[in-house]
């Protein structure tokens, strides 16, 4: 009974903060556009999940076993970092910029004329991770199987030939089939 009450109250506890965190740190105007890149709401889930089973470890822990205790605090510690890692990144846009939120950083906004260049990587399983290279220095990750990917690469190709002045014809390179947007890294 007790560990039901503590998975209710996990899940309260985890609503309100996500109210309070979309209502404090998602004012701007990028964010309201309801265009973004974020990742999976797995992970938010797993990290509710595991959040929730470390509780329950802990609580049934303290009884039992001291190493089911230490272990549920490892699973809640997970748990925590997976959702906080889910709450805190996104690539945020609007018809002119983008503004990439990332666990640790300042959110930063950048043209699109930012993006100087675009490294593909094949990942086991099936999917991808484009890595475009900003301006500067900085580099943005976006696996395919994020919500909202390929609308942004499209879009984002597409404001970068206007806002550099290109015309699609005079690049080769760009193939969406084949999951290059941009030109790729030089060297």
């Amino acid at each position: 009974m007790i560990e039901i009450l503590v998975i209710v109250v996990t899940f309260a506890l985890c609503f309100c903060v996500d109210k309070l965190y979309t209502k404090l740190f998602r004012s701007r105007s990028h964010h309201k556009t309801g265009k973004a890149v974020r990742l999976s709401k797995r992970y938010a889930v797993m990290g509710i999940v595991f959040i929730a089973l470390g509780i329950v470890a802990v609580v049934v822990g303290i009884k039992d076993s001291l190493f089911l205790s230490i272990g549920g605090g490892v699973v809640v510690l997970l748990g925590i970092g997976l959702t906080c890692y889910y709450a805190t990144f996104g690539v945020f846009y609007d018809h002119e910029s983008f503004l990439l939120s990332v666990f640790g950083r300042k959110e930063q906004v950048y043209r699109f004329r930012d993006i100087t260049a675009q490294q593909l990587y094949v990942v086991q399983g099936g999917s991808y991770i484009v890595e475009l290279h900003l301006k500067d220095g900085r580099t943005v990750q976006l696996q395919s199987t994020m919500e909202g990917f390929k609308p942004f690469l499209n879009f984002a190709w597409e404001k970068w030939l206007v806002q550099t002045g290109r015309r699609e014809a005079d690049c080769a390179f760009h193939d969406p089939e084949n999951y290059v947007w941009f030109p790729p890294v030089e060297g």
